[in-house]
């Protein structure tokens, strides 16, 4: 039983090993009930199927929309799986969609988040403010400034005088995050070379990193990282970021923040650094291979492969596939010898929390529809 339960958190088995058919159909006052995964916030149906279909274990969804009655459960986004690949029952109920992953979908996978909304807030994620005539204005700082997701603006008519006209721009992570790192004998780790990190830009720099120096306090969010480079492309991706400490031992990279002073100290085992402003860093880390470090869960799928130069190669380009583990012959148990874990993360726009609130309009960053920009 041990055994098994260590192969089971190393490894999960992927639920996509299910045979399934693209499905884009969205079922009205339908509900899936159970086998809930998780749940997130979405503003509409559309966000929650896209949602469902970057997230690595979800097969189908239900919908909770601003029209549903009996509570105050409005814009929940229940993702959902079963063994089966579909749902177990389902059953009518009112102010409900569900729907199931487009995974299977050829679509294009840069979604253009064009519609607005009216009376809807997204509440929390706010890094920066400032005052515009309108929210078309409110959404074009948005899409012009790189740490922008999306954005909630307040009208001329909020209750509030002193907040009319302010515009919230707000932060989502877009670079993969890798929700478990662990040393483990006989697996080899990476990302796709296609994987997203920070915004492609003309001028190339090379980011500073001071190694066995810590920087003290001000951390405002630690996130887990394969090495230093990969701590600071998660800095330069974050726009309150000022600067980070990274520890091998554990793998924690510690974003921190104070734009007043920088206070360090040596430290054996820290690294740290500065983010990279405005220019292309060499994100030369996104090809090395990780010996003994498994990236464990997020799992879409697995396939045997003679080595990990061919499985980071098949990751590559699998458009899905941001990061991977293999396992080689060394591990422990031979069932899972050549076996090549694709795996991925929720790295479209997401509001940590959607919320009714009459005078205020919100919506995305425009950066991915090219010819609104």
């Amino acid at each position: 039983m041990g055994t098994h339960l260590i192969l089971v958190s190393l490894f999960s088995l992927c639920s996509l090993s299910v045979s399934q058919e693209c499905n884009q159909e969205l079922l009205e006052n339908v509900d899936f009930p159970g086998t809930d995964i998780t749940f997130l916030y979405s503003p509409n149906v559309e966000h929650c199927q896209q949602l469902c279909t970057q997230h690595p274990s979800c097969l189908f969804f239900t919908f909770v929309r601003p029209d549903w009655t009996r509570d105050n459960r409005h814009f929940y986004c229940y993702l959902k799986s079963t063994s089966s690949g579909q749902p177990n029952v389902q059953t009518p109920l009112l102010g409900v969609t569900s729907g199931f992953s487009l995974k299977t979908c050829n679509l294009d996978t840069n979604h253009c988040l064009s519609e607005v909304y009216q009376n809807v807030d997204f509440l929390g994620a706010d890094y920066r403010t400032l005052f515009t005539a309108d929210y078309e204005e409110c959404q074009r700082a948005c899409t012009q400034d790189p740490g922008c997701q999306f954005f909630t603006f307040v009208n001329g008519v909020f209750t509030s005088e002193k907040i009319r006209y302010k515009c919230h721009l707000k932060f989502s992570w877009t670079v993969p995050r890798i929700p478990i790192i662990e040393r483990k004998a006989g697996v080899v780790s990476g990302f796709s070379h296609e994987a997203e990190t920070t915004q492609h830009l003309d001028t190339v720099c090379q980011g500073e990193l001071f190694s066995r120096t810590d920087i003290k306090a001000n951390d405002t969010e630690t996130l887990l990282a394969a090495s230093p480079e990969h701590c600071q492309t998660l800095c330069s991706a974050h726009p309150l970021c000022t600067y980070f400490s990274y520890t091998s031992n554990d793998f924690r990279c510690h974003l921190k923040n104070n734009p007043n002073e920088m206070v360090t100290s040596a430290n054996e085992g820290v690294t740290s650094g500065m983010p990279a402003r405005f220019c292309q860093l060499n994100n030369s880390w996104v090809e090395d291979a990780y010996e003994g470090i498994d990236f464990r869960g997020s799992d879409i799928r697995y396939e045997l492969m003679d080595n990990p130069d061919m499985c980071q190669k098949k990751c590559t380009e699998d458009p899905k596939c941001q990061f991977y583990t293999y396992a080689n012959e060394s591990f422990f148990d031979s069932n899972y010898w050549r076996r090549c874990y694709f795996k991925r993360v929720i790295t479209m726009p997401a509001p940590p929390k959607v919320t009714k609130l009459t005078n205020v309009v919100s919506g995305f960053t425009l950066k991915n529809c090219f010819h609104r920009v």
